[in-house]
């Protein structure tokens, strides 16, 4: 099949299942199907029909994120997400009035204990007794006010799938998929959420963030690499801290900086909504003014982030861990919107792409040195500058070094050899067809639209995506991999058993 051809079923192939559409499926275009919104009080909203099913997804993202942390508090925007699912003043409580007292006193108390606890050894051992049985009291106290889980409760036995959220460096993001005439009831619970939560079971919660810290980071190896690794590529930039927080910090987070965080960055000027699904966009952008209008603006903190300064020197980590070994190679390079980070999108898909990509091929297949082998463009976030990442396992009895040799030698090439019309056709149709996966469902649409409208500041950037790629030539990828595939804006970790 010739090119013209390939690209004409892709274009096809994307507006029916885009828009559910037989016959005057060519007439349509998403930029012009998008219905977007601005409140006067800055929440932007878009807004997709899709009468497919009577479903409806909606996304919310905040544009609040590991980076917006002050130095100290890492992984309060991580612990603010959890406590968004503790209920506001009318939900998830049995009576808000007396709750309020209880929670005003653990506030008191377990604030003098993270202070007395901060102290180290010189700490005043009763003090910290006499306050820790204090907040036990108090909090088996407060128990009885709690209706635990409501949100999830109220959200389930009307018909709710998919509730989660996830904190990420960049965003913060809520979503739900529901009946599509249950749009008013997530607007109740959603703005209520912004305007009155409240952080019940803060200090427990806080518990369970720190074991999950332990579980999901400590003693996961791959995981433990990754963060050891960010920390070492980036040496100013908020971008090296994890997004569940340093230990040493999160077992102090504090009720009065969380509610300071949550107040400075989620505003409605600071947050995008998605709805794509069965829809009226009319109607529903009534019901959106109705219970989110009412919610003030206000003026954004002054951003702060500590631009990284450029690397001049390869960097090396090694991480000892009894576990198999790993290997991480990091290259700084910008973000989106700039043009060379569309030709490392096609990069990425042609180094690892799918099984017949080149570091599959040759690594894995051909060379038989490592078991996996895979790169990501964007890493850790999209906001900043950022990294393009390889990451591999070595095949035993090989080692990191060989897999590190074997993938400079195929970065090489890629500078002193023009990749092949073929080769790069191929690469894009991959790329068109991960799109289509990408937006063939409702959530999956208000994902990216709400994405790429907080992160780009536009979500056009889908479309444009397209048509960038779409001229991306060998010699682009050329003076792409010349630029920033050098030793000198290097990061490599290496993981190594202990025994070695």
């Amino acid at each position: 099949m010739t090119a013209i051809n390939n690209k004409l079923v892709f274009f096809i192939v994307l507006a029916l299942i885009l828009f559910g559409l037989t016959a005057r499926a060519n007439s349509y275009d998403l930029e012009k199907r998008v219905r977007e919104f601005t409140l006067e009080n800055g929440l932007k909203v878009l807004m997709l029909e899709r009468h497919l099913a009577p479903t409806v997804s909606l996304y919310i993202r905040h544009r609040a994120g590991a980076v917006d942390e002050i130095s100290g508090r890492t992984g309060t925007a991580h612990l603010l997400e959890h406590m968004m699912f503790k209920g506001t003043k009318t939900i998830g409580t049995r009576n808000f009035k007396e709750e309020k007292k209880i929670l005003d006193e653990i506030r008191r108390v377990g604030n003098a204990l993270d202070m007395e606890r901060v102290k180290g050894d010189t700490a005043d051992k009763e003090k910290l007794k006499r306050l820790s049985q204090q907040l036990k009291t108090l909090q088996k106290m407060g128990k009885k006010w709690v209706v635990g889980n409501e949100i999830g409760r109220l959200y389930t036995e009307n018909g709710g799938i998919n509730l989660n959220a996830s904190t990420g460096r960049d965003l913060t993001t809520y979503h739900v998929s529901l009946p599509s005439n249950k749009i008013e009831l997530w607007a109740r619970i959603e703005s209520d959420r912004m305007i009155n939560p409240v952080f019940r079971e803060f200090y427990s919660e806080r518990e369970v963030v720190m074991e999950e810290r332990k579980q999901t980071t400590e003693s996961v190896p791959a995981r433990k690499l990754m963060e050891q690794f960010l920390a070492s590529a980036f040496t100013a930039h908020p971008y090296r801290r994890p997004v569940l927080g340093w230990a040493s910090d999160m077992r102090f987070l504090n009720i009065d900086y969380t509610g300071e965080f949550f107040n400075a960055y989620y505003a409605p000027n600071n947050t995008v909504i998605a709805v794509v699904g069965d829809i009226s966009p009319d109607a529903a952008i009534d019901i959106i003014k109705k219970y989110f209008g009412k919610i003030p603006g206000h003026k954004l903190p002054a951003s702060h982030i500590t631009e990284e300064p450029k690397q001049k020197g390869e960097k090396r980590t090694e991480l000892l861990y009894d576990a198999n070994p790993r290997i991480i190679i990091g290259y700084h390079k910008p973000t989106l919107p700039s043009f060379d980070d569309y030709v490392f999108d096609v990069i990425d898909s042609i180094l690892s792409g799918g099984r017949t990509s080149r570091l599959f091929r040759t690594l894995v297949e051909e060379k038989g040195i490592a078991e996996s082998v895979n790169t990501a463009n964007g890493i850790p976030g999209a906001r900043f500058p950022n990294l393009f990442a390889i990451f591999a396992t070595p095949r035993y009895p090989h080692t990191n070094k060989e897999v590190e040799d074997a993938i400079y030698e195929e970065l090489e090439k890629l500078k002193r050899e023009l990749v092949s019309e073929r080769e790069i056709e191929k690469t894009k149709n991959q790329l068109r067809a991960d799109i289509i996966r990408d937006l063939n469902s409702n959530s999956g649409l208000a994902s990216r639209l709400s994405y790429f409208e907080a992160v780009a500041g536009d979500f056009r950037y889908i479309t444009r995506h397209i048509k960038v790629i779409e001229k991306i030539t060998p010699e682009d990828i050329m003076r792409t991999a010349k630029k920033y595939f050098n030793q000198d804006n290097r990061t490599v970790a290496v993981l190594k058993r202990k025994s070695q």
